[in-house]
């Protein structure tokens, strides 16, 4: 059985009262003193920080010479443009396989002289000796060690971070600088998995507890959970990989087309080609079998991962089933995600979830189930999230 990893901020989670479970491998607090409904609604108001340090940092550098080839590389690897993928800018984007499932779904930044990617802690592994199979003869693959990665979220958090890092008051969505916070270097971007306007963090293992003890003498920053950051991301619509997204899942059955770059789905371009194309531009073309979509349960019963979906309360057609559910704290109701027949979806408003052995009516809704406050003035290819 594998040790459970802890990150550099393990003992400052205790003294905040943190509760703690195992996930991806890592123990991670899932609460503090005031509980997940608090930490959710603070985080929504105030800001909220987290300790996402389990999260795979990957590096990769052109070899010498091969700049270009190493982008067709990528490319290659995954559904973006990074052609005209700007310096100090990142993009979301889909590691895809063969037959178009997703590997990861994770964030890339064009630093200038390499590319610099955030990827699911479950999954950072996997990436590595993907990327690694893929690109070495063209690019230097590195899984960071002493690396933490923090993230600070909330409409208070440019307020809070410009007091002590000035220059983020000039960085827009997706932005990606190297600066210092304080006085230790960081890589900062503009970006997060809670809807929130938000700041990610990546600083060395020496400096994170001294950094973020500086950081909570803001009062107005609280500590938050995976339980808190769990219902944040499921407001917001976002994929979580193993429940929304997995490597038998397509970018278009998940509804992420829009991350497949408009330079990628031109069958006849030179650069359309990438693990899984033919059939994820043959789904951009036709549409596909399922989507995903939001529902909202009738009651106040919760409708969570793996229950099954059902077109009317006979419970003889099974159409769909959770991905994701729980209780939504700024709506104050249950909230799923679900994978649903798109021929269902189109001709019911109503749908029928098994909880429990009952059949409970559900309403379905788009995504996201609260609107994004992302600072969202950059006006090019990569500015969606």
């Amino acid at each position: 059985m594998d040790e459970v990893k802890r990150t550099p901020l393990y003992e400052l989670h205790k003294k905040l009262g943190a509760k703690f479970v195992s996930f991806a491998g890592y123990s991670m607090p899932v609460q503090y003193t005031d509980g997940v409904l608090k930490e959710h609604l603070h985080t929504r108001e105030y800001a909220g920080f987290f300790d996402v340090s389990h999260m795979g940092q990957i590096t990769v550098w052109p070899q010498k010479g091969k700049e270009q080839d190493l982008i067709k590389c990528l490319e290659y690897l995954m559904p973006c443009d990074l052609v005209s993928l700007p310096v100090n800018r990142q993009s979301y984007s889909v590691l895809t396989n063969a037959q178009g499932g997703v590997i990861d779904d994770i964030m890339i930044a064009n630093r200038g002289t390499h590319y610099h990617i955030v990827a699911n802690a479950s999954q950072k592994n996997a990436d590595f000796e993907h990327l690694k199979k893929h690109i070495s003869d063209t690019g230097d693959v590195c899984l960071l060690q002493g690396k933490s990665l923090l993230a600070i979220q909330g409409p208070l958090t440019e307020s809070i971070l410009s007091k002590v890092c000035p220059e983020t008051t000039k960085m827009k969505f997706l932005d990606h600088y190297q600066t210092k916070i304080f006085s230790f270097p960081c890589l900062i971007s503009r970006s997060g998995y809670t809807g929130e306007d938000g700041f990610e963090i990546s600083v060395d293992d020496k400096d994170v507890a001294s950094l973020s003890q500086k950081l909570f003498e803001n009062t107005h920053l609280k500590p938050i959970g995976l339980g808190a950051r769990d219902s944040l991301r499921m407001e917001a619509g976002l994929c979580l990989y193993g429940n929304d997204l997995n490597e038998k899942i397509t970018p278009p059955e998940a509804s992420l087309s829009w991350s497949i770059h408009k330079s990628r789905r031109t069958k006849s371009s030179s650069r359309s080609e990438f693990l899984g194309s033919e059939t994820i531009l043959d789904q951009l073309n036709k549409g596909t079998d399922y989507i995903r979509v939001g529902l909202f349960p009738s009651g106040k019963a919760p409708m969570r991962q793996g229950a099954e979906i059902y077109a009317d309360s006979s419970g003889d057609r099974k159409i769909g089933v959770i991905t994701s559910g729980g209780f939504s704290p700024t709506l104050s109701r249950p909230i799923s995600i679900s994978r649903i027949l798109r021929t269902s979806a189109e001709q019911h408003n109503e749908i029928f979830v098994k909880v429990r052995g009952d059949l409970l009516p559900a309403k379905i809704t788009n995504l996201p189930f609260i609107p994004s406050k992302y600072k969202k003035t950059y006006r090019g290819t990569h500015e969606i999230y």
